[in-house]
C-alpha cells in the first residue's frame, strides 16, 4: 500500500540543466536553497543534471541542516535536459510524491528567448542527425557569415536556447516547451502557479504567450542574467515564513529580491513577473498594432518615424531584442497618425496599466533605463525563418507579418 502523500502550501520544482558551463554555480544555488530547506508547508524539490558523462543526474528534497548527500532521494544516471520527457519525468516525480496546493516550476539554465536556433547544428551537420526537420532548413540559413558572425556574439555573451545540454548537443524549444507544460497541467490537475526561469532573455512577448495557457504567472529577465542568478536563498525564505502568499505577490517578491540581490555590484540587470491570464487582451492590442503599423509605413514619413524609433529603442545583449512599451512610447511621441497612436496606447495600457500583464519590473543601471518587463523580437536587417513558424504569438498578432513589411519598406528607402 502506497504511503498518503501530505498536500502542502506550496511545493518548488528547481530543473537545473546544468551538463554545460553552469556545473559549479549549481552548487553554489543549491547551497542557497538550503539555507531556506522545506518545511511543514513547502515542499522544495531539485533535479540537477551535472556537467560530463560521469556525473549522474540527482533528484533532491532539500532541507535545511542536513548534507547535500542527505538530501539525494535518487540518482537517475545521465539525461539530456534539452529532452522534453526528462522535463515531463521530473514534473511527474513531483506531482506524486510532492502534492500541493500552489506550484512553481523554475527552469535552470541559460537562456535565449523565443530563439529556437540550433546552437549545435554545425557540430552535427557532419555524421549526425539534425533533431529536428525545421533545424535542417535553418542550418542552412547559418552558413551565411552574418549568422556565424550572430553565434560567435551569442557565444561570447553567453545567452542560450534553454535547458542546453552540451554533452547531448540538445536543448528545448518553444515547441517542446509548450508540449512538456500541457502535460505538466495534467498531472498537477491545474495550471502551474508560478513559471519561473532563471536564465537570460526569456522575458519576451513570445514566451509568455506560448505558455499562457499552462501557467498562472510568469517570472524572467529582458536582458542576461549573471552567473549567479536567483538570490535562492532570499526567494525561499520568503516563501517558507510566508506560506499563505498568493502567487501573485510571490512573483513580486521574486522580482524585488533578485534587483535587491545585485544593488552592491556593477551588474545591470532586469527583471519582471507577468499575469499570464491577461495574454489575449495582449494578443488583440498587439494585433491592432501590427495592422496599423503595416499600414501606417506606407508612407514614406511614418516609415522614417518607425525607423528612428527602432534606431532609439531600449535593447539588450541580443540586439533584435527591444522593449515593447519604450518602443510604442517613443513612436507616439514621433508620429501624428491617430492609429498608430492610440494602438500605441492600447498596448501599453495591456502591458503597464492597472490589469496589465507585467505586475512588476525592476532593473539596474543607466544603460537599461527604458526597460519595462517585456521584450519583442524588432530585428533591423533578417528575420529568423523561426519565427514565423514556431510561434503562437506571431500567427495570433500578426507582428511577424509587420517584421517582414517594415524591413522590405526600409530597404527600399
Amino acid at each position: 500500500m502506497e504511503q498518503e502523500v501530505t498536500t502542502k502550501k506550496w511545493t518548488v520544482m528547481v530543473y537545473m540543466a546544468g551538463d554545460n558551463n553552469l556545473d559549479k554555480n549549481g552548487i553554489i544555488d543549491l547551497k542557497e536553497m538550503k539555507k531556506a530547506g522545506s518545511t511543514a508547508d513547502v515542499n522544495i524539490i531539485v533535479q540537477f543534471d551535472r556537467a560530463g558523462k560521469d556525473l549522474s543526474t540527482t533528484r533532491y528534497y532539500v532541507q535545511k541542516g542536513t548534507s547535500l548527500k542527505e538530501d539525494a532521494m535518487e540518482s537517475i544516471g545521465e539525461i539530456n535536459t534539452g529532452n522534453p520527457d526528462a522535463l515531463v519525468d521530473f514534473i511527474k516525480w513531483g506531482a506524486k510524491n510532492y502534492k500541493a496546493e500552489h506550484y512553481m516550476l523554475v527552469l535552470w539554465n541559460h537562456g535565449q528567448g523565443w530563439d529556437d536556433t540550433d546552437i549545435f547544428a554545425g557540430a552535427r551537420l557532419f555524421g549526425n542527425r539534425l533533431k529536428r526537420t525545421n533545424r535542417i532548413k535553418h542550418a542552412l540559413f547559418e552558413t551565411s557569415v552574418k549568422q556565424v558572425a550572430r553565434l560567435a556574439e551569442l557565444e561570447r555573451i553567453q545567452p542560450r536556447a534553454i535547458l542546453i545540454d552540451d554533452n547531448a548537443k540538445d536543448f528545448l524549444d518553444n515547441l517542446e516547451m509548450k508540449k512538456v507544460l500541457l502535460e505538466a497541467k495534467s498531472l498537477l490537475g491545474q495550471k502551474i502557479d508560478i513559471f519561473g526561469m532563471d536564465a537570460c532573455l526569456m522575458s519576451m512577448a513570445e514566451v509568455a504567450y506560448q505558455v499562457k495557457d499552462f501557467a498562472m504567472f510568469m517570472v524572467g529577465s529582458e536582458e542576461t542574467e549573471p552567473l549567479d542568478g536567483w538570490p535562492y536563498d532570499e526567494v525561499l525564505n520568503h516563501l517558507t515564513a510566508n506560506p499563505d502568499i498568493k502567487p501573485e505577490d510571490l512573483s513580486i517578491s521574486i522580482v524585488k529580491k533578485y534587483v535587491e540581490s545585485y544593488k552592491k555590484g556593477r551588474e545591470a540587470v532586469t527583471q519582471s513577473a507577468c499575469n499570464l491570464n491577461v495574454s489575449e487582451k495582449f494578443a488583440d492590442a498587439m494585433e491592432i498594432l501590427s495592422k496599423a503599423l503595416v499600414a501606417g509605413i506606407n508612407n514614406s514619413e511614418t516609415l522614417a518615424l518607425v525607423v528612428n524609433a527602432r534606431n532609439r529603442v531600449q535593447e539588450y545583449a541580443v540586439k533584435d531584442n527591444v522593449d515593447l512599451v519604450n518602443f510604442c512610447q517613443l513612436l507616439k511621441n514621433s508620429t501624428g497618425n491617430s492609429e498608430i497612436v492610440n494602438a500605441c496606447n492600447g498596448v501599453v495600457d495591456t502591458v503597464r496599466g492597472a490589469s496589465g500583464m507585467v505586475i512588476s519590473s525592476e532593473y539596474i543601471g543607466e544603460s537599461l533605463e527604458h526597460s519595462n518587463g517585456i521584450a519583442i523580437y524588432f530585428p533591423m536587417r533578417t528575420i529568423s525563418p523561426l519565427y514565423t513558424t514556431n510561434l503562437d504569438f506571431t500567427g495570433r498578432t500578426g507582428w511577424g507579418g509587420f517584421l517582414k513589411a517594415y524591413l522590405k519598406a526600409a530597404r527600399s528607402q
